[in-house]
């Protein structure tokens, strides 16, 4: 039997993050540990709510949610615009009949990493404000993670503006703190998970499913932008579950090891994902393993058997 893998998930509780929040509780081989909400496409108690009751939905309610940061470190929570907006997820699920848990998620994340000393691995699929908090109370924390596998970033253009990439614009101070941690990061950035799309049929065939899950995946996604990968067909793309996929199922994806930082001073370029993979001048550190590809059809293969069980 394989050993199971313990996994932390620090989340904004989005539409994505429900589909990869749901597929990480069907996982046999994940063993989640806990899960931490921060503010990113709502504010952290919306994200706290939403985060207990898709647990609840996947009937995990034995998973504590902890809160997180209610705003990104150095900056006010930017509104996203048109077209970029994500559904609150607390009107279209029922309220979790856990206990509600009080201590602060980088709290809860130093002891749950302290206790499995440096097997834990850390999910994070929205802004990186709690784990940058936890680094800073905590500084031997990166130490005592395996890894994190991060949704965030990109090597090529963003999509909030130009050169940014939404979970990491929101607080690109954050995100500049995780890289420099000296923790192992993977970036699971928009380079892969626009190539990791689902045809708009496979999305359909999930939705269609009269299951509590179907339904709830038919609503939150209805309003979801679709988009256009490089020279894919378009489809729809929750980012968050790529890096689940990854710590599951690494055969799917291709990288490379990078340098990466993070810009926080421009105003055009704030919150980009600096990287060496194309420079004739590296950086000083490999800090980052870039996922860069997909095989698209069996990351939706996966996707779908995950998602589509009763």
């Amino acid at each position: 039997m394989t050993e199971k893998l313990p996994v932390w998930i620090d989340t904004d509780a989005g539409a994505d993050d429900a589909a990869a929040l749901t597929a990480a509780c069907r996982m046999e081989r994940l063993d989640l540990r806990g899960v931490s909400a921060a503010a990113g496409c709502m504010e952290q108690a919306r994200a706290f709510t939403a985060a207990r009751g898709v647990l609840s939905l996947a009937g995990r309610e034995d998973v504590p949610v902890y809160p997180g940061a209610a705003g990104p470190l150095l900056r006010s929570l930017p509104e996203r615009p048109a077209g970029h907006e994500s559904p609150d997820l607390t009107g279209l699920l029922a309220p979790s009949a856990a206990p509600e848990e009080t201590l602060p998620a980088w709290d809860a994340l130093y002891r749950a990493a302290k206790a499995l000393d440096g097997a834990l691995d850390v999910v994070a699929i929205g802004p990186l404000t709690n784990l940058a908090v936890a680094f800073g109370k905590y500084p031997q924390l990166p130490g005592l993670l395996h890894r994190i596998y991060m949704m965030g970033g990109a090597a090529m253009g963003g999509n909030i503006t130009p050169a940014a990439e939404f979970n990491v614009y929101t607080d690109p101070h954050a995100a500049q703190a995780v890289f420099r941690s000296g923790a192992a990061i993977v970036m699971c950035g928009l380079d892969v998970t626009q190539a990791a799309y689902l045809t708009p049929e496979e999305a359909a065939e999930i939705g269609s499913r009269e299951t509590r899950f179907g339904r709830f995946f038919r609503e939150s996604t209805r309003s979801l932008p679709r988009f256009r990968g490089r020279d894919l067909a378009p489809g729809l793309c929750l980012h968050d579950l790529c890096p689940v996929l990854y710590l599951a199922y690494p055969r799917l994806f291709t990288g490379r090891e990078a340098g990466v930082f993070v810009e926080t001073r421009g105003t055009v370029t704030l919150g980009k994902t600096v990287t060496d993979l194309w420079s004739d001048r590296p950086f000083p550190v490999k800090n980052t393993f870039v996922v860069l590809d997909v095989d698209r059809d069996g990351f939706a293969a996966q996707v779908r058997e995950l998602l589509e069980r009763d």
